[in-house]
């Protein structure tokens, strides 16, 4: 179900009621959607577990409801923990197969298993600045965004207000949508909704950022639906989910992006070429078309950005879960990737 986290289920969800199970978080990452890489970063899926835990906590505080049950075995508070999780308690709902059949996703099938009880097939994108690289670069230009410039510039742009934007789930290629495709696909789930949803989260998110010296640039939520009921699902408000920067640095998941872009572009031009080839040709998986496999990192890169995920849980969460630098040491170490 997911790249770098086991799901396991306790309880089956159906068509009536909902389930639950838990996310376990791993050390795994993962980037341009090729699921889990050569090695793997130490206390990573911990930093994301307590950042997902203690976000669903404002979200809950703040009245935006959401799948989290707790943390750990026993679903307790984050408070009540002395160590930091790497399990999180959640509610299920149903998730049907997608089939795909003749080079194209059949949402019909999946809405006629779901019923009125699951989890939506869209990622619901928020976005606050509009980074170097930023695909909404290729898909507009900066007037279409309430910008007053000609041209993209070469640095980062704060956006007036933020722009919402949907892209598929459970497709192996994330494609965006315009609303009315969105609409469709979402199924019994109102866009609008959703939409207002995601500006709640992003809002409770940005706010937090803010309070402990971070910059929320992007994110993104997704959804369950249940008896008409929308509800924040997966996790939320993390250096995978979300892009923060903090003194003027990325620190999030794009790191080891932008890592893989100078030092092994084979790789990443390779996955670009096989997931065009994969759409020319109406193949599902594009992995089985790349030419290139990635190269594991360095050990200091990969010591480098564990501390990064560990000193930015740190600071956001205002605890000492770990044993990590200060934010500013950590972050200091990023810039000489």
């Amino acid at each position: 179900m997911t790249s770098v986290k086991e799901f396991r289920v306790e309880r089956e969800p159906t068509a009536t009621a909902t389930g639950r199970g838990r996310f376990a978080f791993t050390d795994d990452y993962s980037v341009f959607d090729w699921g889990p890489m050569p090695d793997a970063i130490p206390e990573k899926g911990q930093s994301l577990c307590t950042m997902g835990a203690f976000n669903f906590e404002a979200l809950e505080e703040a009245g935006v409801a959401t799948h989290y049950r707790g943390v750990g075995p026993d679903a307790v508070a984050l408070a009540d923990r002395d160590d930091p999780p790497r399990q999180l308690a959640i509610e299920l709902v149903q998730v049907p197969d997608l089939p795909f059949a003749d080079g194209a996703y059949d949402y019909d099938a999946f809405h006629a298993a779901a019923g009125e009880n699951y989890l939506v097939p869209l990622e619901i994108v928020f976005r606050n600045t509009v980074p170097v690289g930023s695909s909404l670069r290729s898909r507009g230009e900066p007037g279409d965004y309430g910008l007053d410039l000609s041209a993209w510039p070469d640095e980062p742009v704060d956006l007036p207000e933020p722009v919402v934007e949907f892209s598929t789930k459970y497709e192996e290629q994330d494609r965006y949508l315009d609303r009315t495709e969105a609409d469709r696909i979402a199924g019994a789930a109102d866009v609008d909704a959703l939409a207002d949803l995601a500006r709640e989260v992003n809002q409770v998110v940005t706010g937090r950022a803010s309070e402990t010296g971070f910059v929320h640039e992007d994110g993104k939520i997704e959804c369950c639906y249940v008896d008409g009921t929308l509800k924040v699902a997966d996790v939320v408000g993390t250096f995978d989910e979300n892009r923060f920067a903090y003194g003027g640095q990325e620190v999030s998941k794009e790191v080891v992006r932008q890592y893989y872009k100078r030092y092994h572009p084979e790789w990443v031009d390779a996955v670009g070429e096989a997931k065009a080839a994969a759409d020319e040709q109406g193949v599902a998986d594009w992995r089985t078309l790349c030419a290139v496999d990635p190269e594991p990192l360095p050990n200091g890169v990969i010591e480098t950005v564990a501390e990064m995920y560990a000193a930015g849980a740190n600071a956001y969460t205002g605890g000492e879960w770990f044993d990590a630098p200060d934010i500013g040491g950590a972050v200091d170490a990023v810039r000489d990737l």
